[in-house]
């Protein structure tokens, strides 16, 4: 297995979560910051819906400016509550992976982890990250945060330039300069507009101008350390460690998102049991038992629930935890076409606790 670096930023951050509280706002534009009057003096843009974005809104505008750009906009004031308590939600879900998580704020973090196929990893946690939260994520790969970060931007749903983004995106040394080369120095996470425009003064414009530049003429210009360093990201260089304390997870859990909705019952038990056995099959590999299991329904309608029951003991009898499931589904009405289906089943704490 390799060593890979996942970048997982959410989208929209802000404005997703006023979205998951008031469902009525989906699809307009929305802009976030200051107390939510777009005439509040001295007041920015925390955050804009992309809807918002393609009127020109961008986080840092002043707020009266944003509303001249954006007239038609749901103006909404920061909450910084209901912004740590669902980026809560999304780090712990993250550190339930079991693989170390570097938090960088309300909406990003780095997973560092030893697997085969990080693709399918960073897919996983984009339809665990959906199904639990209704949020949703970009994904960078790489094998350094740095060319993560900036493959994220590729993986954004607007990126510019890169059609349908698909919500995930690898960038290593084998296609780095090739998507890369063009492009200008800022679009190098790190390199902001003052040293793009000193760079510019030397006649270095674009990333592959960057890299086959003189390291001493760099170390000249900027000094040892930081002539150096942005002559290591040109090449896609960086570091490696995701610093993190170990994360001992509290459950684990998979989800499915149809090609075609279901609307049949049994077709939904039997993506229950699958998803139920895959689960427990991964849990019992990691030594834990199960306490509690919970089954989460998205209908066509992106009318989403979770319902949860506790076993009578903690367990890894697989009959108990496929009933219980099966309970828990027939709990629901299921009236309505089903896009995803999800099973997550909470886990005893191991000996000497969390």
């Amino acid at each position: 297995m390799s060593t890979w670096v996942l970048h997982v930023d959410l989208d929209q951050f802000q404005a997703a979560v006023e979205v998951r509280r008031h469902p009525e706002l989906a699809g307009r534009p929305i802009i976030v910051g200051g107390n939510g009057d777009p005439a509040e003096p001295r007041k920015v843009v925390t955050c804009a819906s992309y809807r918002a974005r393609e009127f020109g809104v961008h986080a840092g505008m002043p707020l009266r400016s944003a509303a001249r750009k954006c007239p038609d906009a749901v103006f909404l004031p920061l909450d910084t509550d209901a912004y740590d308590k669902a980026s809560e939600e999304v780090m712990g879900l993250l550190r339930d992976f079991g693989y170390p998580v570097e938090v960088w704020g309300w909406d990003e973090a780095y997973v560092g982890a030893d697997v085969d196929d990080p693709v399918a990893l960073a897919k996983q946690i984009r339809e665990v990250i959906a199904a639990e939260t209704g949020l949703t994520c970009s994904v960078g790969i790489s094998d350094n945060k740095q060319r993560a970060k900036v493959a994220t931007g590729f993986g954004k749903p607007r990126a510019r330039g890169n059609g349908h983004a698909s919500g995930v995106f690898m960038l290593t040394e084998a296609n780095w300069m090739t998507v890369m080369g063009d492009r200008p120095v800022d679009a190098l996470w790190g390199i902001g507009p003052r040293t793009a425009k000193k760079l510019a003064g030397l006649g270095i414009t674009t990333v592959a101008d960057l890299a086959s530049t003189d390291a001493e003429l760099l170390t000249s210009t900027f000094g040892p350390t930081t002539g150096l360093w942005i002559l290591l990201l040109a090449k896609g260089g960086g570091d490696t460690n995701v610093s993190a304390d170990p994360w001992v997870p509290r459950s684990r859990s998979h989800v499915v998102t149809f090609p075609k909705d279901l609307t049949e019952r049994d077709e939904m038990e039997a993506s229950v049991i699958d998803l139920a056995r895959q689960t427990l099959d991964e849990i019992v590999e990691q030594g834990r038992v199960v306490t509690r299991v919970a089954v989460t329904v998205r209908t066509k309608t992106f009318y989403t629930r979770t319902k949860i029951r506790k076993l009578p003991s903690a367990s890894v009898d697989f009959n108990l935890i496929k009933s219980t499931a099966i309970d828990l589904l027939n709990q629901f009405e299921l009236d309505r076409p089903v896009r995803l289906l999800g099973v997550r089943l909470e886990l005893a704490p191991p000996t000497g606790g969390y």
